[in-house]
């Protein structure tokens, strides 16, 4: 389906300022359909051709009611209709006012009464909403019932006045209050007309024993904070009416939303509404999530100085030992546990499970040029982009560059077998990285394979290590060739499942 933007600027003549406006208004018109209980579908004149005065209409944005059925199964976003084809939205456009059609449409075989409301945007019509009320439900209004549709009406009314959506006004809280959730309506002194039941269960789990009809709502909220604790501004501001805001209260235990949409109809102040939810149970699951966050950082962190406990005692043990080969196992076992612990150190700073990955391979690759030979100082260079991994692929992909990078410093570059070249030593790690797979090139101009290597059946723990941990454990594929002009060439290849987050620097 065409976006609002898509559609605007194909069709329409619409500057980015009044683009702008209407993207403010649907964001927040699904309270007006609610209110309502109604359909709502916004028209835009459509781009007039050289010399014509109108060339008709394009429907670029729909909400349905969440209080009532629709009118309006089938999406119309998209739809145009020429000059003369609805009326009222000429009328609404051309007079600058509200206009109601007298009788029912029957056209959907539904009996729907319609009327459009002119959006108006520093004194111009930009557009006309549609609002279609399907017929079939109309009943005796209860005393709900009418506290919304009066709501709506005065929110029409600011619509085609150019008042609302509200200029500048950013949402602050994860979720607003919406109409079913709890509704009040305030006068123009802040004091209260009407409270929906949920609006006063809400306001009795804050602790509130007296009945809120009637009396000022924002001494009455006031007086429900916790005790000690100052009185937010913005509690206030929105509590009596007077900021399009939202805020939090919370006391005896609840935790209550509040979102304020002070009414100003031509010029005079008639009063607010007021969005209520009560989210305690979802704020106490929130807290669930952020002390259980907290909890496996600490683990992370806890793990992360226990490697490196194990891996001091490991480099401690080398020190004494005397047989070169039991030294230099020592210390590859301290490379390895130390490639881990950088992954948990990582991890202990990340609020999620999922780490940037191209952090650690910086890492693992400075741990590993700090310990390549004396005699030829190779640092290996990573370029492209690992992205962001999953703890479960990030621990393993740690453990294999380690090894790949350590058995390039060993074997290629270790012994007398590499005679050196023009452009020196060097170890290349290039990351590429796809939706869902990873490529890692690891390529050096060593020494290069012997003659009959065969990876599938190698005596060298640290390939198997790799090739256990890329087939078996991380489902990917490893393959090790010689590389041309001399050398090895190392690629592994995984799926994942993270998009990567560009390399910073």
């Amino acid at each position: 389906m065409p976006t609002l933007t898509d559609l605007a600027r194909n069709y329409t003549s619409l500057s980015g300022a009044d683009l702008e406006w209407l993207h403010s208004l649907v964001s927040d018109w699904q309270l007006l359909a609610d209110l309502s209980f109604a359909d709502l579908i916004l028209w835009v004149p459509l781009r007039a051709p050289d010399g014509a005065l109108d060339s008709g209409w394009v429907a670029v944005a729909q909400m349905r009611p969440t209080t009532g059925p629709t009118s309006f199964p089938d999406d119309v976003v998209g739809e145009q209709i020429g000059p003369g084809w609805r009326p009222l939205l000429d009328t609404a456009r051309g007079e600058r006012r509200i206009w109601r059609e007298s009788d029912p449409d029957w056209t959907s075989g539904v009996p729907v009464r319609a009327e459009a409301i002119p959006v108006t945007r520093e004194g111009r019509v930009i557009a006309v909403i549609e609002r279609s009320t399907n017929l079939n439900s109309a009943r005796t209004p209860s005393r709900l019932e009418l506290t919304y549709l009066q709501g709506a009406d005065d929110l029409a009314r600011m619509v085609s006045e150019g008042t609302f959506p509200y200029t500048g006004q950013d949402t602050t809280l994860v979720r607003s209050p919406r109409v079913g959730d709890g509704l009040l309506r305030l006068d123009s002194a802040g004091r209260v007309t009407y409270a929906s039941p949920n609006a006063q269960s809400a306001y009795r789990r804050l602790g509130l024993t007296a009945d809120l009809m009637g009396g000022e709502l924002g001494p009455a909220t006031a007086q429900l904070s916790t005790p000690g604790e100052p009185v937010d501004e913005s509690l206030m501001l929105v509590a009596r009416g007077r900021a399009p805001l939202e805020t939090e209260i919370d006391g005896n235990g609840a935790v209550v939303q509040l979102r304020s949409i002070p009414l100003v109809v031509a010029g005079q102040r008639t009063g607010a509404l007021v969005l209520v939810r009560d989210v305690t149970e979802l704020r106490r699951r929130e807290r669930e999530l952020l002390t259980k966050e907290a909890t496996i950082r600490e683990i992370h962190h806890r793990v992360k100085n226990n490697l490196q406990t194990v891996a001091a005692l490991l480099r401690l043990q080398a020190r004494r030992l005397h047989a070169p080969e039991a030294r230099a196992a020592l210390e590859e076992a301290v490379r390895r546990v130390g490639s881990i612990a950088i992954v948990h150190e990582t991890l202990s700073h990340a609020p999620e499970e999922i780490v940037d990955f191209d952090d650690i391979a910086d890492r693992v690759a400075m741990m590993a040029g700090e310990v390549s030979s004396p005699e030829v100082r190779v640092t290996p260079k990573i370029t492209g982009q690992f992205g962001m991994l999953p703890a479960s692929v990030a621990t393993p992909v740690a453990m294999v560059l380690t090894e790949l990078l350590q058995n390039a410093l060993q074997h290629g570059f270790g012994g007398l077998a590499w005679r050196g070249g023009a452009e020196g030593g060097f170890i290349k790690v290039l990351a590429a990285r796809a939706p869902e797979q990873l490529t890692v090139t690891v390529s050096d101009n060593g020494a290069g394979l012997p003659a009959d290597f065969d990876v599938e059946n190698t005596t060298s723990l640290g390939l198997q290590i790799v090739r256990t941990l890329v087939v078996a454990e991380l489902g990917g594929r490893l393959s090790i060739t010689p590389r041309p002009g001399g050398g090895t060439v190392a690629v592994v290849d995984l799926p994942v499942r993270y998009e990567p987050q560009p390399r910073q620097g």
